[in-house]
């Protein structure tokens, strides 16, 4: 197995473990257990920037991996993309809003954003997984030129 086919797994990978360690420490903090929260939740948010670090830099150096499967899926694949790239940018701000109220101790805004927080994180996750079945597990699709090569030539 080459890099190129192992990178989209370990990512995806990351943001699969990011979405569990959520759901820890949504458990977590339901049982008062705000040390091991706040760890669990730090885990998770380091989990969600190293997908996003090796997600990008896959994007830049190698490109992005195009439909592979019946065209005529493609256009509710494309929709479904969509759906899930505009989720997880909501996800970001979200999460971003949400430590940060959490690091500024504004605990009452931090508790009814992180409930709303936590569900998008878990619907970004499960579409994101389901991106990477389509795109690696069950129609393997090629690959588009790296951004950097497009942007450089």
């Amino acid at each position: 197995m080459t890099w190129y086919e192992i990178f989209p797994t370990i990512s995806t990978s990351f943001i699969a473990i990011s979405a569990i360690l959520v759901a820890i420490g949504w458990r977590l903090i339901i049982l008062k257990k705000r040390d091991a929260h706040e760890k669990t939740m730090i885990a998770a948010a380091i989990a969600a920037v190293l997908f996003f670090l090796m997600y990008t830099s896959r994007t830049v150096f190698v490109g992005n991996t195009n439909w592979g499967g019946p065209d005529s899926l493609e256009t509710i694949y494309r929709i479904f993309l969509i759906f899930h790239i505009v989720l997880a940018m909501v996800a970001a701000v979200f999460g971003i809003s949400t430590l940060t109220l959490a690091f500024k101790k504004n605990f009452a805004k931090h508790r009814k954003l992180g409930r709303w927080t936590a569900v998008i994180w878990f619907v970004t996750a499960i579409t994101g997984v389901t991106v990477y079945v389509l795109l690696y597990l069950m129609y393997p699709g090629g690959h588009t030129k790296p951004v950097i090569d497009a942007i450089f030539g």
